[in-house]
């Protein structure tokens, strides 16, 4: 990851540990975000926005959020930050801790 310290990881892992469900929840996620953004492309398929995107880490689906989005669209990015918390979902917040690792 290039830009980790303008990242923010949402793990598909609740606080307890437990896999996230369903299996497809971070493509989907990300695929909500076209919703906040002005269609330029007219693309007819699925198309991920620059701001966010699906990863596997680990084997673990992640959600990557660029943290650009807090000031470009900022009622998306608390969309992110919300469905984290109201799914007990772990992340790693790349700003606050440069040299985090997905270990834990």
């Amino acid at each position: 990851m290039d830009n980790m310290t303008n990242e923010l990881i949402i793990k598909g892992l609740t606080l307890d540990g437990k896999q996230f469900r369903p299996s497809d929840w971070a493509e989907r996620l990300c695929g909500v975000m076209k919703c906040f953004e002005e269609d330029t492309g007219h693309y007819g398929h699925l198309t991920y926005s620059e701001f966010v995107r699906p990863i596997s880490i680990q084997g673990v689906k992640c959600v990557v959020v660029n943290t650009v989005l807090e000031s470009e669209l900022p009622i998306a990015f608390k969309f992110f930050l919300d469905f984290a918390a109201s799914n007990k979902l772990q992340t790693i917040d790349a700003r606050a801790d440069a040299s985090a690792s997905f270990g834990a």
